[in-house]
């Protein structure tokens, strides 16, 4: 029998637009569950980036991102981590657009009601990425999401990361692709907003199952009161 793939999801991004920023499962535990993946840092503290069974922390700084590898006790209010397994793998051997690129990989789809990881390594000609910047939690995300950062730069080496998600599950994550990218030196990254790519290896894995973790100790999310179509507004907004 055929291992099932699990995507491990902490909270919901819909409580992060409720503006639940605390922290409450460590990077340790996280990658127990994945070696790819996204989310966000205690107080939303810019963008993580799980490559290979390593963090990352992508955060404005000056005139570029700063990244830093994060240490196994730091803590995240959300996060997405998968053990990628390539299912289907091809070369992009021209220049694409981030939208042509991401339609071909869905031309490899078979159907859409199913989850998937995302894994591009190559070579970019362009690549432009946001942060999201630390906040309290007294602030709405959407409020915080249009004071990001962006830096855009070209002619990078780097891997995106990310995971695809159904329509159905909007809310849980975000409909779509959400991405974010590390650059081959450590030095570049963030939530990809959009890229040009001039080459490159593209994998997309499999999700068999979804394993949708709560912080079911934090006491704010057990009585937040959560306005869904304010939240998918907010979504839409922020991503």
């Amino acid at each position: 029998m055929a291992e099932v793939i699990k995507l491990f999801q902490y909270n919901t991004l819909g409580a992060l637009m409720a503006g639940l920023y605390d922290g409450s499962l460590t990077i340790e535990e996280l990658l127990e569950h994945g070696d790819l993946g996204i989310g966000t840092l205690d107080s939303i503290d810019g963008e993580l980036i799980v490559l290979d069974g390593k963090a990352y922390q992508a955060k404005g700084s000056g005139d570029q991102p700063e990244v830093v590898e994060v240490p196994l006790d730091a803590k995240v209010p959300y996060a997405a981590v998968v053990p990628h397994q390539a299912e289907v793998i091809f070369r992009q051997r021209f220049e694409m657009t981030d939208k042509e690129l991401e339609d071909r990989i869905e031309s490899y789809y078979d159907g859409v009601n199913l989850f998937r990881s995302i894994k591009i390594k190559g070579r970019f000609k362009k690549m432009h990425v946001r942060m999201i910047p630390k906040s309290s939690t007294d602030r709405k995300f959407a409020d915080v999401a249009t004071m990001q950062p962006e830096y855009a730069i070209e002619n990078i080496s780097g891997t995106i990361v990310g995971i695809w998600t159904p329509e159905m599950f909007h809310g849980v994550s975000v409909a779509g692709y959400h991405l974010h990218f590390l650059s081959d030196d450590l030095t570049f990254g963030g939530h990809v907003m959009d890229f040009i790519i001039e080459d490159g290896l593209v994998e997309v894995g499999p999700v068999d199952q979804l394993d949708q973790r709560f912080p079911v100790q934090d006491r704010h999310y057990l009585f937040a009161k959560l306005n869904v179509d304010e939240m998918k507004e907010d979504i839409e907004k922020a991503e």
